[in-house]
């Protein structure tokens, strides 16, 4: 049998943007497939069969997870769509076999990153953890694999371990009360393409739109949330925020040896909600407090530092 027609089990999926060969690898990936509604013609009153023609292909969106075996290629262009850069790019989704071997091709133009999902972050968990992040191309087509092995950048033949419990969470201003953050509820980042039709061109020209930033939530002892507390007090009260009294803060991310992974920036923030953990005689876990803050803006910032494996 033909090797290249050969059956297999893909095991590993590499990125190619804009000529670069060695943007990383995934862990999953799904999507990218084309579709088309079809037309139906029916000629006058008479009982001639239904004409039926394709319409304009719909080409699904990719979803990959990705955790820290990236390289700053990729995360440059998630930090591009948290700003609300229109950063367009044009490469291929390269699945391989368990040797590395590149068997199947899925070649995208004019792709936007449409969202961004970061996981639940718990100082309990000690699990990887892993983003998932949307892509959005206008065009999307399938071609066999070369056969040859798919390009891996040094450093990235492991897994950068990036653990649930490797994390902190800043306010400015209220460091103190931060320091024993104990979970970050999932977040994603958004944003809804606009379907733009050009004349007689088939394919649909995808617009950026706005970008929706989300709710953060996160839970410290109630024993810390005095200083939360008596901020979201007085903001009720006057029922309106002064610009300097909005909030500004950041998300760190670490790997086992302490290192900066990357950080997730927010700015213009307001408490509108701050939750106690039901009271029980019975209970002997540590009584939490959730809090929870709306944010203006948000921004994924990749450090400028080497990436190794660990």
């Amino acid at each position: 049998m033909n090797e290249a027609t050969r059956a297999y089990s893909a095991a590993h999926f590499a990125l190619e943007l804009d000529g670069k060969q060695d943007v990383g690898l995934f862990k999953a990936v799904e999507g990218g497939d084309v579709k088309m509604d079809l037309i139906k013609y029916q000629d006058g009153g008479n009982h001639a069969p239904t004409l039926l023609r394709s319409g304009k292909p719909k080409y699904a969106d990719i979803k990959v997870q990705v955790g820290m075996a990236m390289s700053r290629t990729f995360y440059d262009w998630i930090t591009n769509f948290t700003r609300g850069n229109d950063d367009r790019r044009t490469g291929a989704i390269v699945a391989a076999d368990f040797y590395f071997n590149e068997r199947a091709r899925r070649e995208f133009a004019e792709a936007m990153i449409t969202e961004v999902q970061f996981p639940k972050l718990d100082g309990n968990d000690k699990n990887a953890c892993f983003m998932s992040v949307t892509l959005t191309p206008e065009t999307v087509k399938y071609k066999p694999g070369t056969g040859n092995k798919i390009v891996q950048a040094t450093g990235f033949d492991e897994q950068k371990l990036w653990a649930a419990c490797n994390f902190d969470f800043v306010v400015d201003g209220f460091e103190a009360a931060c320091r024993r953050v104990v979970k970050i509820d999932a977040f994603a980042i958004k944003m809804k393409p606009i379907d733009y039709q050009v004349g007689m061109r088939r394919e649909t020209i995808k617009v950026m739109g706005r970008i929706e930033y989300p709710n953060l939530t996160f839970y410290i002892p109630e024993a810390d949330a005095k200083a939360f507390t008596d901020y979201h007090q007085k903001t009720t009260a006057t029922g309106e925020l002064q610009s300097d009294e909005r909030l500004h803060g950041s998300i760190n991310c670490y790997d086992n040896a302490q290192g900066l992974l990357f950080t997730v920036k927010y700015a213009g923030a307001e408490i509108f909600g701050i939750t106690h953990d039901k009271g029980d005689a019975a209970s002997e876990d540590i009584k939490l407090a959730k809090i929870e803050m709306t944010v203006e803006t948000m921004s994924f910032i990749y450090p400028a530092m080497e990436v190794a494996s660990v």
